[in-house]
């Protein structure tokens, strides 16, 4: 089994920052993948970064805002999120593309919210 764990949501005023975590943790082989989407009030689920394979891409949304990075030897990434705006409100998803050594699966961590005030 593996488990994501995210941390670092809230409540910020528009223009503000927030820095989320994420760490993964148990049957872990290696991971390929590591990221963020979100969720906002009645939408789909969208990518919001991802890195691996030795690039980050993100969003157009959030390009030159928000800022991945990841730490390999400890199975973790985090997003650095500044200069945000309301539209950002959403809870915010950690997801790996892990192997335990017999395939590979895509875990998903529980969400955390991030509400921005206008």
């Amino acid at each position: 089994q593996v488990q994501l764990v995210e941390s670092g949501g809230g409540l910020v005023q528009a223009g503000g920052s927030l820095r989320l975590s994420c760490a993964a943790s148990g049957r872990i082989f290696r991971i390929k993948d590591m990221g963020w989407y979100r969720q906002g009030p009645g939408k789909s689920r969208e990518l919001v970064g991802i890195s691996g394979g030795g690039a980050t891409n993100y969003a157009d949304s959030v390009k030159g805002r928000f800022t991945i990075s990841r730490d390999n030897a400890k199975n973790t990434v985090s997003l650095q999120m500044n200069n945000l705006e309301p539209e950002d409100t959403a809870v915010y998803y950690c997801k790996a593309a892990v192997s335990s050594g017999r395939g590979w699966f895509d875990s998903w961590g529980q969400g955390t919210q991030v509400t921005v005030s206008s």
